[in-house]
């Protein structure tokens, strides 16, 4: 027999832990669309600004055509039992040197050194969700139309 799950965490705290995991966390699973609505799935490190997230990938990789075409995407850190899902919308960025070190020193994948053409994505959350168990699922929504809820 498991043991019960701890308490729910109050929002703060959680707002808190999905902070952390955002700024110490390297790699998520993205999901985007392309124009015919085909989903595709692929882990990506990121680096989070304090507000924003960053990526990279190969342009003719399936994200990048995509996240062109749709900037919709969600991303999904940690694991089942820990997960912070991040709902937003991406634009094609040209980094300045400050965001494409930081990128590289967080990541320890600098897309500057590949000659293949690596376009950087900054994600705008929109919405925000974390829980540990299903007592937290209630209440998950830390940030909503890009408003943190504390």
């Amino acid at each position: 027999m498991s043991n019960p799950p701890p308490p729910a965490r109050p929002l703060a705290i959680r707002v808190e832990n999905a902070l952390q995991r955002l700024a110490t966390d390297v790699d998520a699973w993205v999901a985007t669309a392309s124009p015919d609505g085909t989903p595709y799935l692929v882990p990506l490190s990121f680096l989070w600004t304090g507000s924003t997230l960053i990526l990279s990938t190969a342009s003719k990789n399936p994200t990048s055509l995509n996240l062109q075409s749709n900037p919709q995407l969600h991303l999904a850190i940690g694991h089942t039992r820990d997960v912070v899902l991040v709902t937003g919308t991406a634009v094609v960025i040209t980094p300045t040197e400050e965001q494409a070190d930081a990128f590289a020193e967080h990541t320890g994948f600098d897309p500057r050194t590949i000659k293949a053409t690596y376009p950087y994505f900054e994600v705008t959350p929109t919405r925000i969700q974390s829980w540990r168990e299903a007592n937290e699922l209630e209440n998950r929504d830390l940030m909503l139309n890009g408003q943190w809820l504390t």
